[in-house]
């Protein structure tokens, strides 16, 4: 059995957005993002590979083909296979997201 404590995963640069990987398996990748204020990942697309954003602390904004919608936390955000998708933190505070790709992408 392999536990993570989430809250050690978090780690916050100045300089971009940070990722720390909880867990990898063939078929699911299991991430902390981690954003000061006005940091972002950029847009972009996995073809086979759906993404779950799940929103643990802060607010951002998320991009999922073209449209844009904040979520806070205790929300969920799904971009499936095929979509362009990507985060900003425009607020004033950190944003920690939880995120979960299935199965994860072949550059992995």
């Amino acid at each position: 059995m392999h536990i993570r404590t989430i809250l050690e995963a978090y780690k916050f640069s100045s300089e971009k957005m940070q990722k720390t990987n909880l867990f990898a398996t063939d078929e699911l990748l299991l991430d902390i993002y981690c954003l000061e204020p006005n940091q972002k990942q950029k847009i972009h697309v996995h073809q086979s590979s759906s993404k779950v954003y799940i929103v643990l602390e802060g607010h951002g904004d998320f991009h999922v083909d073209g449209e844009i919608q904040q979520a806070v936390a205790g929300q969920a955000v799904l971009a499936t296979a095929g979509r362009l998708h990507g985060v900003e933190n425009n607020s004033p505070d950190r944003l920690v997201v939880l995120v979960g790709m299935a199965p994860p992408p072949p550059h992995r």
